[in-house]
């Protein structure tokens, strides 16, 4: 039931975000009704505040400064209209819940990812001490081999 494209871009996530939750909040029996639109608000303010913040040459954040501060305070408006429709609707504290929620699997999230790369990385040592001992090993050899026929030569 999401109808909300993830190719939108900041604000207009938000603001189709909230178009769909303010003419579904009344007739939503439950709040999975709107998740996906909730999940579209939350990415279009994170992608409005990496607007505002994200990796710009000076020139550019300069240019886009009132652009950007105006969208992150829409954004902040449209939340917190939002967070109150959605706690009148479901009960004081929905919206607590749903932001605390997402925040635990955003960081549940991170551990996996960093316990990946630890993984990874202790995997790439592992190997890279095989190939260590093989390549010890493989010279060993050839150099006990290069020694029996200096020997037998030389008898």
């Amino acid at each position: 039931m999401d109808p909300i494209s993830t190719g939108l871009a900041g604000i207009a996530l938000v603001q189709k975000s909230v178009d769909f939750i303010k003419s579904n909040i009344n007739t939503a029996n439950d709040i999975r009704d709107i998740a996906g639109a909730i999940d579209g608000l939350f990415q279009g303010e994170k992608q409005v505040q990496k607007q505002r913040f994200g990796d710009k040459s000076l020139l550019g954040q300069s240019r886009d400064a009132a652009h950007a501060v105006i969208d992150a305070k829409l954004a902040q408006e449209q939340l917190e209209e939002i967070s109150i429709m959605i706690d009148n609707r479901f009960g004081y504290g929905t919206w607590r819940q749903i932001v605390n929620e997402r925040a635990k699997r955003i960081q549940e999230e991170k551990e996996q990812i960093a316990e990946a790369k630890r993984k990874q990385q202790k995997e790439r040592e592992e190997t890279m001490e095989l190939i260590k001992i093989g390549s010890i090993v493989i010279g060993s050899i050839i150099l006990i081999v290069i020694i029996i026929a200096i020997i037998i030569k030389a008898l």
